[in-house]
This record gives C-alpha cells, sequence and structure tokens, in this order.
C-alpha cells in the first residue's frame, strides 16, 4: 500500500479550503436590507472597474476608491435609479474606463475594428505585390529562347548519358 506524503496532503487541503476564502470584497456595512436592491448593486458592480486594481471590478476590490463606488452605487440604487442610470452616472463622473466590458460606439469604433482593417489592408497589399511579381524562374522575356539540340550535340549528350 503506498503512503500519501505530507506535502500531498496539504496541497489537497489547501485546494480544498481556498474557494472558502474566495469572498466579495463588500464589507458588511455596505450590505443593503433589500435583499432585491443588493442583488441590484452587485449586478451592477461586478461590471465596473477598480480605477486603482484596473482589472478588478469593484465589487472584488479592496480599495478605498472601489469601496466609495461601491456605497455610491448603493444610494443611486436606493434613490430610486435603474441598472442603467447608475452606470451612465459613474461613467459620466469617471469616463468609459470604468467599464470592464467597454460599449462599441462611433467614438471606440477605430479601437475596435482598427486591427482587423490594418490586417485587411496588410493582406491586400501583399497579395496584390505577389500576384505582380514575375514568376521565381526567370521571365521569358529576358530569357533567351531555347533550341533544339543540333543531331551532333544530341549524340554528344547520348554519348555522355551511356557512359557508366
Amino acid at each position: 500500500m503506498k503512503k500519501i506524503s505530507l506535502r500531498a496532503v496539504l496541497m489537497l487541503a489547501a485546494l480544498l479550503l481556498t474557494p472558502a476564502f474566495q469572498v466579495m470584497a463588500v464589507e458588511p456595512d455596505e450590505i443593503l436590507s433589500d435583499p432585491k436592491l443588493e442583488a441590484r448593486a452587485r449586478e451592477v458592480s461586478v461590471n465596473l472597474r477598480c480605477l486603482v486594481c484596473q482589472n478588478q471590478s469593484i465589487d472584488d476590490s479592496n480599495a478605498e476608491l472601489a469601496k466609495d463606488l461601491r456605497v455610491l452605487v448603493r444610494e443611486r440604487l436606493t434613490k430610486g435609479d435603474t441598472n442603467e442610470q447608475v452606470v451612465s452616472y459613474i461613467v459620466d463622473r469617471f469616463g468609459e474606463y470604468v467599464l470592464l466590458k467597454p460599449r462599441i460606439g462611433l467614438h471606440t469604433m477605430i479601437l475596435w475594428f482598427g486591427p482587423l482593417a490594418l490586417l485587411l489592408l496588410a493582406g491586400g497589399y501583399f497579395y496584390m505585390s505577389f500576384r505582380s511579381r514575375p514568376a521565381a524562374s526567370v521571365s521569358a522575356a529576358s530569357s533567351p529562347k531555347l533550341e533544339a539540340l543540333s543531331s551532333e550535340e544530341q549524340a554528344a549528350l547520348d554519348k555522355l548519358m551511356n557512359k557508366d
């Protein structure tokens, strides 16, 4: 029977306990008493970027600014704003960078579709340049016209080919 090493047991315990430590950064004093409003607040805050942590939502971040934004979201919701109005309010104050999933608009078309346009332009350029390039062998215009071998040349070639 194999012995299980202490290291393996510790790693297994760490893996099993990891989900227990993954809690949201929302503090108890921020949580709304109305469960429906709290669910809406979580729905909104999951899609807003922490401006300090940059790639975390304000729901996951422990930064002071994230806490202030979470409180602001909850205040706007308790005043009766819809989810879209809350997001618009925060975007108006902090810019579209606060959105984890940026919107597609006229001002962001270059960012969204610019790389694709450059790729298509580069592909078209290479296609046109390789299409108009002469073949890899010597072009017909610069090569001398090939003539058939004379009977003497053919006899000499046959003599060389038959020498083993």
